[in-house]
């Protein structure tokens, strides 16, 4: 009789209890997630009714590749852009939520006589909400374009990332047995060191890989080549100390970055489906009813906690951020449940063998009930604000409604903050790329030539060649000029001298001692000192040369970067060729506060890419705010000054439900103009982006006429061409002095 290998049959096992009970659960239109937990139970080792499961310890291998493609998976959704995108509300009510419950968790925990680490590990399992389960209720539901979805998305976004420094905190802590700030801290800085190493490096290196390789890509191909990389991070993160599931997630947000990422999502789906039902089925047969039904008190207490503490923290931290208090409870109620990274932080305790064997089980409970909970929690939460607003004194109310406005008020950045921002970074990226190659450079490389070449000969070549490499970041954190303009701003203020002189001696300082750190343990101290003042020399020396070389790598970088939507922008372009009439004019508008777009940004309105208009001014009381950023939130009482044909401007009236437009002189000097692009002007052969007509001029390209091509709304990084025509929305005065030729006084086109 031919031998069949145990785990071919435990899968089948496996698989068709999950078939069987997911199809049930389909038909009675109940997550798939508790499909799956009771199927493991099923076929665990604590249910006799059905065949068991033989061999636990390849089921729990192949689970562990379960909980790498949904952090896979889950990285693929995340990208770096959505996290800068959710803003300040999402990330203060995700950050108070998580530590309101990290605090309940554990108190509960001492409460219930448990010990630490029980207690802690509880705090991190009730304190993320589960992505998986939200989507699905929110699609079967039909309310993802909801206001309060939004905000629930972007809490998601944030909460993923808590999760992912949860998980590098509790292995630490489980490590160390005990709360060492010292460790702590230097775990935080370890994890952020690799994590913009990691970040700029794939970003940098990956999306050109794929590129080059994109005719030789087919499905088969990319498929291999996305696991390969998922799983090769998986390796690296672990190499260094930190956890696969850490590794899977970095590399699904590389990855987010690229023109092949919904491609690469597509492909990696059903992979990911199929290894998160053997997670999932796995965790289902850990399930021990005697277990369940001797801790079913604490399973009660912590479902209530969950529920209650879940919501109340939730709309908490969505009122204090601002946000209204209807949204702010629909958002609580949503967010009321644990899930998949509940499993993982419970599943890292029982690995590290530092929690007890009831947390596990009494977590999946817990779970179990609150996905139940979580459809009917969505539907109850606006009749439920109807009771509460009801009940809730008008002063109250009037404060809150004060407060919301109040708190959404957006100030526009100083100088010194921008400056400020643009020097942390640099300074940041910069010393993490040095330290990087210098520990290469040390620990790897240097051993590799003092085998070929003997121990003197190896420091030297490993010295020369280490600063060669070094050189171009060395430069970017000693001399490179940050955010130039706000930069000489300042510097024409005398009371800001002082403190920008001491910024560029400490990046000085800084530099001097990577240098000297990084020769260091190559070479004796004074060898070290007398060599780093000679490749100082150097790099003051080849100065302009290094700016060159980095600004093409930081080029690379953001053309990298920016990949995903350059292609986007282009697709569309490409769909839609055909261009209006060059009648666009200004037309005003008024916010009433009842208009569904009051509080979301510009960019979330899409009012270019839906209606083709552009704002050119908003007036906010006595301020004005001319071509305003798309981060700029619209408020009750704000004058919309729009530019559009009559056909966009007809179409945006219908959408804010204004009678028409009241078409006025504003108070700004603002117009819209046509300028000839000559050579020698500023703008001349300088892309968008570069001529300054946004930054310098506060005015904002609405369409260009190249031959007989007419660009509407043209992308940043379109390079003016002589003999362009270029249509501007702005200040006349300051556009013209960009247009014009030097000894020549530029006038508009006619």
């Amino acid at each position: 009789m031919i031998h069949l290998p145990n785990l071919i049959a435990d899968l089948a096992l496996l698989l068709g209890a999950a078939a069987i009970t997911t199809l049930i659960f389909k038909k009675l239109k109940q997550p798939l997630v508790l499909g799956y937990l009771i199927a493991g139970f099923l076929v665990g080792p604590y249910f006799d009714l059905f065949p068991t499961v033989r061999e636990e310890g390849n089921i729990r291998v192949w689970s562990e590749i379960g909980v790498i493609f949904l952090l896979f998976s889950l990285g693929l959704e995340f990208s770096f852009k959505k996290l800068m995108k959710v803003g300040g509300a999402a990330s203060i009510t995700a950050l108070v939520e998580v530590a309101v419950m990290l605090g309940l968790g554990y108190a509960t925990g001492q409460l219930l006589g448990w010990g630490m680490m029980d207690s802690i590990f509880l705090g991190g399992v009730l304190s993320v909400s589960s992505t998986t389960i939200i989507i699905r209720a929110f699609e079967e539901l039909g309310v993802k374009g909801h206001k309060f979805a939004g905000l629930v998305f972007g809490i998601l976004v944030v909460e993923d990332l808590i999760a992912i420094v949860l998980l590098v905190l509790l292995s630490t802590l489980a490590v160390s047995q005990q709360f060492a700030g010292t460790e702590m801290l230097i775990s935080v800085v370890k994890l952020v060191f690799f994590l913009i190493l990691w970040f700029v490096g794939g970003i940098f290196f990956i999306p050109t890989l794929l590129k080059k390789t994109k005719s030789l890509m087919s499905e088969e191909t990319m498929l291999v080549t996305a696991i390969a990389l998922c799983l090769g991070m998986v390796v690296l993160a672990t190499q260094v100390g930190f956890s696969p599931a850490l590794g899977a997630f970095i590399m699904g947000s590389i990855l987010a970055e690229t023109t092949q990422a919904e491609k690469i999502e597509h492909l990696v789906k059903s992979v990911k489906d199929l290894f998160g039902a053997i997670f999932f089925v796995s965790v289902g047969m850990l399930i021990d009813p005697k277990m369940l039904q001797l801790y079913l008190g604490p399973v009660l207490l912590l479902t209530v906690i969950t529920l209650v503490g879940k919501t109340l923290s939730t709309t908490l931290g969505a009122v204090i951020s601002g946000q209204p208090l209807k949204t702010s409870v629909q958002a609580g109620m949503s967010l009321a449940q644990i899930g998949e990274f509940s499993f993982i932080i419970a599943t890292l305790g029982l690995t590290l063998k530092v929690t007890s064997d009831f947390l596990y089980p009494i977590a999946v409970a817990v779970s179990a009930i609150t996905t139940f909970t979580t459809p009917y929690l969505i539907k109850m939460a606006e009749p439920f604000y109807g009771w509460l607003d009801k009940r809730i004194p008008a002063g109250w109310k009037s404060t809150l409604a004060r407060y919301s406005t109040g708190a959404q008020t957006i100030s526009q950045a100083s100088d010194w903050q921008v400056v400020l921002k643009g020097y942390v970074i640099n300074t940041a990226v910069s010393a993490v790329i040095i330290i990087a190659i210098g520990l290469l450079s040390s620990l790897y490389v240097l051993p590799k030539v003092e085998e070929l070449a003997g121990a003197r000969w190896s420091r030297i070549i490993t010295a020369i060649g280490t600063f060669l490499v070094m050189m171009p970041f060395l430069w970017a954190l000693a001399v490179r000029r940050v955010e130039s303009a706000a930069f000489s701003n300042l510097y024409a203020q005398n009371k800001y001298k002082g403190p920008l002189w001491l910024l560029r001696i400490a990046r000085i300082v800084l530099a001097v001692f990577l240098i000297g750190m990084m020769l260091d343990r190559i070479y004796s101290f004074t060898v070290a000192f007398s060599v780093t003042v000679v490749f100082l020399t150097v790099l003051i020396i080849f100065s302009r040369r290094l700016q060159v070389f980095y600004d093409r790598l930081e080029a690379r970088f953001f053309t990298n970067f920016n990949a995903r939507e350059t292609a986007q922008a282009a697709a569309e372009k490409r769909r839609n060729p055909v261009l209006a009439p060059w009648d666009a004019h200004l037309a005003s508008f008024n916010v009433r506060p009842d208009w569904e777009g009051v509080g979301q940004t510009l960019e979330e309105l899409g009012l270019r890419e839906k209606y083709g208009v552009n704002i050119a001014v908003i007036e906010r009381g006595e301020r004005l705010l001319p071509i305003p950023p798309k981060s700029e939130r619209l408020y009750p009482g704000d004058r919309l000054q729009v530019i559009g044909t009559d056909d966009q401007i007809a179409l945006f009236r219908q959408y804010i439900e204004q009678h028409l437009p009241d078409i006025r002189p504003v108070k700004t000097e603002v117009e819209l103009r046509r300028y000839e692009v000559l050579p020698g002007s500023q703008v001349y052969g300088k892309t968008i982006r570069q001529s300054g007509i946004r930054e310098q001029a506060h005015s904002l390209v609405v369409g260009i006429e190249r031959g007989t091509e007419r660009i509407l709304n043209p992308i940043s990084d379109m390079l003016l061409e002589e003999g362009d025509v270029v249509w501007v929305v702005g200040s006349p005065k300051r556009t013209a002095a960009l247009f014009r030729v030097k000894g020549e006084a530029q006038k508009p086109a006619v």
